[in-house]
């Protein structure tokens, strides 16, 4: 229990050692003199919101503080090592918050060493979990750089989900992992807010994780996110590419950018060319282009799994069209694609003319403005063009022939 008038005299032996009065201790923290003179005659007790930064100024820990004593300096701590856990509890707090859901299925909230989630689905005869983990790779490293620490949780989460729903299931629960050297609550508080909105708005739900403080890992002010996703689907529904068959239609559905791939090169070519960051590309500049969220695609495909008219499908990320596509390819048939349909985005076009970059490279690097695939029936590319296009732009890019190259290219990419 925390002993207020102890707490007290602390606070006024390490102002006074440091030479302040109440009135300057109050002015570094943007509080009233009045409010210092409670906490050091125990009266109030300074709140978790500016208990850290009267830490700082004290030169002490928040433990320290909350225990009304210096540690002592000869033993090793917690605290000594980087990790204050009176103030990572207060972040523990504040997560609550972002985790409150409406979803029945979730059984508890935060507390507890794991989450329960209901998976008992009556309308579900033979139901098959749909797991995947993702992580946002080298864009995190931006985000934080440019101030776009919540957009970079919406990357995570689209992404993650994406990659769930090519197999007809519907997302369910995700679980996230913040890795960073020290816990900076706004920063945490920001990126658990921004799982949180990017689950509901893709229908599912945050249900915990895990928040890891590696002080001796991580550097100050890094963070490195992950999570794992678990979605649902009826087993004779799994869309795996199987029912894929030669003369199908591939239809192409647009991106809105980089997404959350070739973040590696285009780093390197912001070394080398530093002005570009601020160069204007379709009204916006290239930090803005580059920074926007990965395109979410489940509300634009989810009331075609129960029309059995998807065939197969395939999230457009690292390696390009050739490296994703041919995952869902059943053996003996080809997906001829012709490039000169593709509708290449001018953020692809400026970055392959100020990198001097290749075609093939940028078609192994990048989307080049296809974020998905869907492929269906020649009869039912109409009604799956119609229904897709009322989200994002969708449109024929190829066929299924036979051949041994699961995905096989023709003409050339148009970059006028």
């Amino acid at each position: 229990m925390i002993d207020s008038n102890k707490m007290g005299r602390f606070i006024v032996e390490k102002r006074k050692e440091l030479g302040l009065t109440q009135q300057q201790l109050a002015a570094k923290l943007n509080v009233s003199f009045q409010a210092i003179s409670k906490w050091e005659t125990g009266a109030s007790f300074p709140n978790i919101e500016i208990l850290k930064d009267l830490a700082s100024v004290l030169e002490v820990t928040t433990d320290e503080i909350l225990a009304g004593s210096e540690k002592e300096e000869n033993g090793l701590s917690y605290s000594k090592a980087g990790i204050d856990i009176a103030y990572t509890d207060s972040i523990k707090k504040e997560m609550e918050k972002s985790l409150e859901t409406k979803d029945r299925r979730v059984l508890n909230g935060l507390g507890p060493f794991a989450s329960l989630y209901d998976i008992n689905f009556p309308e579900i005869k033979d139901p098959v979990l749909v797991l995947k983990a993702e992580e946002p790779g080298s864009k995190q490293k931006l985000a934080i750089e440019y101030g776009y620490t919540e957009s970079i949780c919406h990357d995570m989460i689209n992404h993650l989900v994406n990659d769930v729903i090519v197999m007809g299931a519907k997302p369910l629960a995700v679980l996230d992992t913040i890795v960073c050297g020290n816990a900076e609550k706004d920063t945490i508080k920001t990126l658990v807010k921004g799982v949180s909105d990017a689950c509901k708005d893709n229908d599912c739900s945050l249900v915990g994780g895990e928040t890891s403080i590696q002080p001796l890992v991580v550097d100050h002010g890094v963070y490195v996110l992950t999570s794992s996703i678990a979605g649902i689907v009826e087993r004779s529904k799994v869309i795996d590419g199987s029912k894929i068959e030669e003369g199908d239609a591939v239809l192409a559905v647009a991106s809105n950018g980089l997404h959350t791939n070739g973040y590696s090169l285009v780093r390197l070519l912001m070394d080398k060319k530093p002005q570009i960051k601020m160069d204007k590309i379709d009204g916006l500049t290239f930090i803005e282009q580059i920074m926007k969220p990965h395109t979410p695609y489940y509300k634009a495909v989810r009331d075609l799994f129960r029309t059995e008219k998807i065939h197969g499908m395939a999230h457009i990320t690292g390696g390009g069209i050739e490296g994703n596509l041919c995952r869902v390819i059943p053996d003996g048939l080809s997906a001829k694609i012709d490039l000169s349909k593709i509708k290449i985005l001018n953020l692809f076009k400026y970055i392959r003319d100020n990198g001097n970059i290749s075609d093939d490279e940028m078609l192994r690097t990048f989307n080049c403005g296809v974020g998905f695939i869907i492929v269906t029936s020649q009869k039912d590319k109409k009604s799956v063009m119609k229904h897709v296009s009322q989200t994002y732009d969708c449109y024929e890019i190829g066929a299924i022939e036979k051949g041994d190259q699961k995905v096989a290219f023709e003409g050339k990419l148009n970059w006028v």
